[in-house]
């Protein structure tokens, strides 16, 4: 596949062990290089604003520019997890919310022609190399998912797998492949939470979050995962808001 005669080219992912998913590298791999530079952006989404997200498209860039296709402009995006924790719903719209409101600034800047990078941090693209080792880890992990008898046979996994790694035998029986990304997409959208994600199980979520405004006079619910990560959040919600509020 060639990128040639594009003004301006995007690729997005949702940032997995500080890196781009395995299949994104792959599908960057395969472009052919462009004889003319072509100018593009990344943008990706994590469950948490921490400077380690900031090594994450270290590769991604790399292999782009091998192909002559010039990276100017990196965003990222906070969004719930579907692995480790379940986000209160509070804070799943207040992410929602804000991005909603980020993605047409940035998008100005972009058009404006305005860079803007990830800062670089020390050791960065050491600690990205190493946690790479997730791309080996999840195909081996995902090759021991189990699905439990509540299964209704939507077929809603296969249908949904980026890579096409679940299977199911003419006897109905679940198959597994060696091409996990361990996305968590088949458990988190398992309409019965019907998955046993292997070594992953402890940190299984399940369930689409609403993403709608809290109602004034629903009752406070504790968010026991509060001071997670809480300096971080902090931080990038306050310069969300400097940001919008200067357009």
């Amino acid at each position: 596949m060639s990128l040639e005669g594009y003004d301006l080219v995007g690729f997005g992912y949702p940032i997995h062990a500080f890196n781009a998913p395995a299949n994104v590298l792959r599908f960057v791999k395969s472009l052919k290089k462009c004889e003319k530079p072509v100018k593009a952006f990344v943008f990706k989404s994590s469950g948490e604003p921490v400077r380690m997200s900031d090594v994450s498209s270290l590769k991604l860039i790399k292999l782009l520019k091998k192909r002559n296709i010039l990276v100017t402009n990196e965003y990222q995006y906070v969004m719930p997890y579907n692995i480790i924790f379940r986000h209160s719903d509070a804070m799943a719209y207040r992410m929602w919310d804000t991005v909603q409101k980020l993605v047409p600034v940035d998008c100005g800047e972009i058009l404006d022609g305005t860079p803007r990078k990830a800062k670089k941090m020390f050791l960065g693209s050491f600690f990205a190399w190493f946690l790479r080792i997730e791309h080996w880890g999840g195909r081996l992990i995902g090759r021991g998912y189990k699905v439990k008898k509540d299964c209704i046979h939507c077929n809603m996994c296969v249908k949904n797998c980026p890579t096409q790694n679940i299977k199911i035998t003419e006897k109905g029986k679940f198959k597994f492949g060696g091409e996990c990304l361990i996305c968590m997409r088949c458990v988190f959208n398992c309409p019965t939470d019907a998955f046993k994600p292997s070594l992953l199980n402890g940190w299984k979520v399940n369930g689409a979050y609403s993403f709608e405004p809290p109602k004034e006079d629903a009752p406070k619910k504790k968010d026991k995962h509060a001071k997670y990560c809480a300096k971080a959040y902090k931080r990038y919600f306050e310069n969300a808001e400097k940001k919008i509020n200067a357009k």
